[in-house]
């Protein structure tokens, strides 16, 4: 009997091709369509709505002569991950709502509905692949491992997910270049063939943050406080310090006062801003482009140094609380007073860095074995052993 895979077609190419080799290998194959969001506010003019995603959706699953359902979850994706960016941004921290999308809706909620259709697997678009083996007590483990493709590995976005979403989960395209499923899609004569990829919001498009985050964020003017590249702060000296103590320094982000520097502009709310951000501050006269280096939402101040070499926007470390920790190898777990070598991510097609992870009882430090721009606090740091993603968690 053929196994039965349930594919969210988003109405683009990469996952009308997944499905299209799903039913090559000899699976019995359902298109899906997600409805997550209906709002128009703070969305930019000319991105593609959800609707259109859905006829393209319908195009392809016709041409394949697959099944085609579509399901609403819009009321949870809104409770799940909406709800969730504008309280992290009135916290003044910059969430990764794609990260958050996947663990919650895609491979959760459309699991659950997938399942509900005796679906025996739900596959996705990524770019990345999976492997599994069995340990020595004959426990199998999944491995998540990255894309073939280096310019469109989607792994980083899939960091929260756990061995029982994975164990279900097919990536049929993690294996191919991009340019490759275009000509796949185009040999096939596929609607979405030349179709542009999604940008933006997962589910939402691109969006004019400030306008979109205004629905619950009032705008408040504040100032833009500009801080020296030799603020004293930065010149620490952790000389005859332990190893706890240094990376808890290091790991710190800077503190600043409006005495540290001097007002160069007025912005519309630090919520909207975000560290290492350049456009958006409209202040000019400047000898370098003027980047964020921090912001206060309680004080509504926002502060800013000049060049993309500023000692403000860089750090050498970070840190994971306990709670925001998660393990995608849970049988690698580093115990307490432990420390490991991996490859490390900060954010989505930044290159892999070299780092070492301690851990401790109140969590993770990452020491990064050079400093790192924009080290943001909410986004997510995943870290690799070579392709293998080993766990994620919550930047402090």
């Amino acid at each position: 009997m053929k196994k039965h895979v349930v594919v969210g077609l988003s109405g683009g190419v990469d996952s009308s091709v997944a499905a299209f080799l799903l039913k090559q290998e000899g699976y019995d194959v359902t298109g899906m369509f997600m409805i997550n969001w209906h709002e128009t506010t703070g969305t930019l003019s000319g991105d593609c709505p959800w609707n259109d995603d859905l006829i393209f959706a319908e195009l392809v699953a016709r041409k394949l002569d697959i099944p085609f359902k579509t399901i609403d979850f819009s009321e949870q994706y809104g409770k799940r991950v909406v709800d969730y960016m504008f309280s992290e941004y009135e916290r003044g921290r910059t969430p990764n709502p794609d990260v958050l999308c996947n663990r919650e809706v895609k491979f959760d909620l459309f699991a659950e509905a997938a399942y509900k259709l005796d679906a025996d697997y739900v596959a996705t678009g990524h770019y990345c692949r999976k492997d599994e083996f069995q340990i020595p007590n004959g426990e199998t483990v999944y491995r998540l491992l990255a894309g073939a493709d280096p310019n469109k590995d989607q792994s980083y976005f899939l960091c929260q997910l756990s061995q029982k979403q994975l164990s279900n989960a097919l990536f049929p395209i993690g294996h191919l270049l991009k340019p490759e499923v275009r000509k796949i899609a185009g040999e096939l004569g596929l609607a979405t063939a030349q179709r542009k990829d999604s940008q933006g919001v997962c589910f939402v498009g691109k969006i004019d943050l400030p306008v979109f985050l205004q629905q619950k964020i009032k705008s408040r003017e504040g100032r833009i406080i500009e801080i020296p590249s030799n603020f004293a702060e930065y010149q620490i000296n952790l000389t005859g310090k332990e190893l706890h103590e240094r990376l808890q320094v290091l790991s710190t982000p800077h503190k600043y006062s409006p005495d540290d520097g001097k007002t160069v502009g007025i912005h519309q709310g630090a919520h909207f801003l975000t560290i290492g951000q350049r456009k958006g501050l409209h202040v000019g006269g400047m000898t370098k482009p003027l980047f964020v280096i921090s912001t206060d939402v309680d004080n509504n101040l926002v502060y800013a140094g000049q060049g993309d070499d500023h000692p403000g926007l860089y750090h050498k470390a970070l840190f994971i609380k306990d709670k925001d920790i998660h393990w995608i190898r849970t049988d690698l777990r580093l115990s307490h007073g432990t420390c490991h070598e991996f490859l490390v991510r900060i954010r989505y097609r930044q290159p892999l860095q070299k780092a070492t992870i301690y851990c401790y009882q109140e969590g993770l430090y990452i020491l990064f074995d050079n400093p790192q721009r924009g080290i943001t606090a909410g986004q997510f740091a995943a870290w690799y052993d070579k392709e293998e993603l080993i766990g994620s968690g919550v930047i402090n």
